[in-house]
């Protein structure tokens, strides 16, 4: 029997089109948003011996904490404007190149104020990067598809102290090889992959489908359509397209970052805190590395399979609001035990909350904002979020030199996480209100 003639102008299989996009594209930008959040956190494990060496105490260390977010918060939106302008390909290059190098002279640090210095430069570098491949991924990925790709992504976080965190604690073992210290290895080293990648990515990043090579010219034409036809799917339910001016004073993308500051302050400030709040049991350093990955092992799986979930279900406003809330508890029951045992059950579902929410998040966001508003969108939202991100980070390291309790030190993580959990409530019952007058009012 002969087989039947495809034509033409037949579509392409969509889950054949979808998976080489995938293994393409998100492998690599996994790799280099782990590298990315090495170089942001390693520092957590530096503190370790680096304080002492360079006279920190634990406020000088939250303030160079808080001063990459506040470089990261005025940098961010410039960044990702001007990756629209230049093309995702070279843009998201240039950040990895500068945060390279940046992270490596962090290695030369010599007290609080170079140490700022460093943090300061390190955020900048930074800046834009994330909500760049956010905004990247909308270019290639459906909506349908975009919790799952984006919760994929983010695994980059906890898998970067999942891994990272033992080869920190070995890397400090390198204390005194050519008169250097072991934080100053550990910078060093973990700063080469950066510049690496980014100048790979020129070479492995197309900015958009058009530019790939790997998909066939049929490929490229339904891809192409298919984003086209999301984009035009009616007006954006919370914000329409906006200048950059209004998208910065926007009521819902400043609830959006309300919502996201949580996660994103205690993702931050336990990646760069927890090794110290593991070391204050008097655990040694590579006792720490070892039980450090725990947490961040699971939470890296629960956050895949919590965003296959989301977009199985289409639901994304409770599949963001119950993780923020089950965050929030078990960092307020932190406070009422002293066990190292009951403190790291309790901090691995805090992670598993907190990463499980990344991807509904941002395909909830992404669906909210339209496409003219994206780019800004996104990077306004990011930025807005790590005011919070910065707050928390430098508190925490008042809090515990004031009161000498971790506990308490992360009760204002409790605080953003409750509130983001109402808050998307909240503005997801505004959304559904909103549509529901525009659909009787016969508008698209």
């Amino acid at each position: 029997m002969n087989a039947i003639p495809v034509r033409p102008d037949s579509p392409p299989d969509e889950a054949v089109v979808m998976r080489k996009v995938g293994l393409r594209l998100v492998p690599f930008l996994i790799l280099c948003y782990f590298i990315a959040y090495i170089d942001r956190v390693n520092a957590g494990f530096a503190a370790l011996t680096m304080n002492k060496d360079v006279g920190l105490s634990q406020a000088m260390f939250g303030i160079g904490g808080g001063l990459f977010f506040l470089a990261y918060v005025l940098f961010e939106v410039p960044s990702n404007i001007a990756m629209e302008r230049f093309g995702a390909r070279v843009w998201i290059a240039r950040i990895m190149v500068t945060w390279g190098l940046v992270g490596a002279a962090m290695a030369f640090v010599t007290g609080p104020w170079t140490f700022y210095l460093g943090r300061f430069l390190l955020g900048a570098a930074e800046a834009g990067f994330f909500p760049g491949v956010i905004l990247y991924l909308t270019y290639w990925f459906p909506k349908a598809y975009r919790a799952r790709i984006v919760a994929t992504f983010m695994v980059a976080i906890p898998l970067s102290s999942f891994l990272g965190s033992p080869l920190s604690a070995a890397l400090l073992q390198m204390d005194g090889i050519a008169g250097l210290r072991g934080w100053q290895w550990l910078f060093l080293m973990e700063a080469i992959p950066a510049v690496l990648l980014g100048l790979a990515a020129l070479a492995l990043l197309p900015s958009r489908p058009a530019d790939a090579a790997w998909l066939t010219p049929r490929e490229r034409a339904w891809l192409t359509d298919r984003l086209a036809a999301d984009r035009g799917g009616g007006a954006s339910p919370v914000a329409d397209h906006l200048p950059l001016w209004k998208v910065l004073s926007n009521k819902y993308v400043w609830a959006l970052a309300l919502i996201y500051s949580g996660s994103s302050a205690t993702s931050n400030a336990l990646s760069l805190w927890m090794p110290q709040i593991l070391k204050s049991f008097g655990l040694s350093n590579l006792e720490t590395g070892f039980l450090n990955m725990i947490p961040f092992g699971i939470a890296s799986v629960f956050m895949i399979l919590w965003g296959l979930r989301a977009d199985r279900s289409g639901e994304r406003v409770w599949s963001t609001a119950l993780p923020l809330a089950v965050t929030a508890a078990c960092l307020l029951a932190t406070s009422l035990t002293n066990s190292l045992t009951v403190t790291l059950v309790l901090l691995s579902l805090v992670l598993m909350g907190n990463y499980a929410i990344k991807g509904p998040f941002w395909a909830l966001a992404t669906e909210w904002l339209s496409a003219g508003t994206a780019g800004a969108g996104i990077a306004a939202i990011n930025t807005l979020s790590h005011l919070g991100t910065g707050s928390a980070t430098w508190l925490l390291g008042v809090i515990k030199d004031a009161t000498g309790s971790f506990p308490l030190a992360l009760l204002p993580l409790v605080f953003l996480t409750a509130s983001g959990s109402v808050m998307v409530v909240a503005l997801g019952r505004a959304a559904r209100r909103r549509v529901g007058l525009r659909e009787a009012a016969g508008v698209s």
